[in-house]
């Protein structure tokens, strides 16, 4: 079970929706986000934050140890954080969960029309959409 929580970035233009795998993580062992408008100010830490395409996920690394006693590594990174899911985007990037729904709007309307038709455009429209995220840097596209 993944649980779902949005927040904003540190200027507060943009937000992000982050899950949270078998809750072992509190949204608190996030201390701070940046999106790429507002983290070109900070100065980085990698052994605290973890940067993808532009934005930088700040963690607080004494709640993420402290939480993180049950879980199979010993070693807590802010990559083993993101890239095991126990703090990481919902979905490939910070909006990908509402951008993809409206992506796949217009299919939608198509698999009333033809079926058939719909399954072929919507496995292109994946496939070409992680090629596209992949080619942007998104993280999480890299890993498919």
């Amino acid at each position: 079970m993944c649980v779902d929580h949005s927040m904003s970035c540190r200027c507060g233009s943009n937000s992000a929706s982050f899950n949270f795998k078998d809750e072992v993580m509190p949204a608190e062992v996030v201390s701070g986000l940046y999106c790429p408008k507002c983290s070109g100010d900070i100065p980085y830490d990698p052994s605290a934050m973890l940067k993808d395409t532009g934005w930088i996920i700040e963690y607080d690394m004494e709640v993420a140890r402290f939480m993180g006693q049950c879980l199979p590594s010993s070693k807590i990174t802010p990559e083993y954080l993101f890239d095991e899911g126990y703090c990481t985007w919902r979905g490939v990037y910070p909006t990908d969960h509402t951008d993809s729904v409206c992506e796949r709007a217009e299919l939608i309307k198509l698999s009333k029309i033809n079926p058939r038709q719909y399954l072929e455009e919507f496995k292109k429209w994946g496939i070409e959409r992680m090629q596209r995220l992949e080619e942007e840097g998104w993280r999480k596209a890299r890993e498919n």
